[in-house]
């Protein structure tokens, strides 16, 4: 299994501390944790995209040009670019300048978001994001692919030829469709024939294996080989200590804080309280054993080679505590059980360079 670590820079006072960070220490804080995980033998980094407080991340490949800057090995991931809204002229110019920069290094995952306030700030309507969001990405697949571009559609001014610039490095740059909420996102994955990210976050298992299930269906129904069908997926927050009972007091307070966003009451999560959520849900909260254990679980029903963790909101000791721990406590595990052909040969988490 190959990991990635993300972050939608989510920039809210410290649950346990009360510390608040300035927008530029909160934009340090998320590239020294980059650089962390590259250390460490992480396989990727990705950067969500929000467009509305508490977030900071509206432009993602600004922040990827700077953590690329600091970085040579680890890839580099859009947690997602959100398609729906946006123009992919300046899309494809944006990344394929960013995947210059980084050497290659640069995957697209291409989603509509789930924060309802982008919709008014760039002219759509919330009935029209999955219509646009596949008008968008047909377009961006050209203007990627081919030269001399003419086209014309509902969400933006016509094209009549125009090859954008610069050309990407990687040929193609490689693209992930973020599958959250509807069966819309994995047919546009299986058309197109390419891999899905599943957000695992805010619900129970069911909801995201039956997504991922109507993915291989209709990738097989495409009368594409099944074993070609590629899954990532998240996993809630992420908190290890020695034991469950310590990693539920010390994650407890920033739970509550979390639950207290906008973002998590429009995701409207079922579980009722901290010990609901770790034990019907993704989240990754107890002891190595545990952690290790739910992402097996989890493993067996989604088939997924690809696993986001994310550790937004603690403190920054208590995020380089947890990456340490993930990587030198669990990864070994996840590397031996669970192969992988994502992302070739690339350096290993938990190898002896660490």
């Amino acid at each position: 299994m190959k990991i990635a670590v993300f972050s939608l820079l989510m920039n809210v006072p410290n649950a346990v501390t009360g510390e608040s960070l300035t927008p530029q220490a909160k934009f340090n804080n998320v590239i020294r944790q980059a650089v962390l995980a590259e250390s460490l033998g992480f396989d990727a980094y990705g950067i969500g995209e929000r467009h509305g407080s508490p977030f900071l991340s509206s432009s993602p490949p600004v922040i990827l040009a700077a953590i690329a800057a600091r970085t040579s090995e680890i890839r580099l991931l859009t947690t997602v670019t959100v398609l729906s809204v946006l123009d992919p002229v300046r899309v494809a110019e944006d990344y394929a300048t960013l995947d210059h920069l980084c050497g290659g290094r640069l995957e697209l995952i291409i989603g509509k978001g789930n924060d309802p306030r982008h919709y008014p700030l760039f002219g759509i309507t919330e009935e029209e994001q999955w219509d646009s969001l596949a008008e968008r990405y047909e377009l961006l697949r050209r203007l990627w692919d081919e030269e001399g571009v003419t086209w014309e559609g509902r969400f933006r001014p016509k094209l009549d030829h125009v090859t954008t610039q610069p050309r990407p490095l990687q040929q193609p740059i490689p693209i992930w469709h973020g599958s959250a909420s509807s069966t819309l996102s994995t047919e546009l994955a299986a058309r197109y024939g390419e891999p899905i990210f599943s957000s695992n976050s805010f619900h129970p298992m069911e909801k995201y294996k039956a997504l991922i299930d109507h993915y291989r269906e209709r990738w097989a129904y495409y009368g594409r080989d099944p074993k070609d069908a590629v899954v990532g997926a998240g996993a809630g927050s992420l908190f290890i200590a020695g034991t469950r009972e310590e990693a539920l007091r010390r994650y407890r307070p920033y739970y509550e804080a979390l639950q207290a966003t906008a973002a998590a009451q429009h995701n409207k999560s079922p579980f009722t309280d901290l010990e609901d959520t770790v034990a019907n849900g993704p989240a990754l909260i107890g002891s190595a054993d545990n952690v290790i254990e739910k992402i097996l679980t989890y493993r067996e029903a989604f088939g997924h080679e690809v696993l986001s963790i994310s550790v937004d909101g603690l403190t920054e000791d208590e995020q380089q505590e947890q990456l340490h721990r993930f990587a030198e406590e669990v990864v070994p595990v996840l590397r031996r059980e669970i192969p992988t052909k994502v992302w070739g040969d690339r350096k290993l988490i938990g190898s002896s360079s660490m």
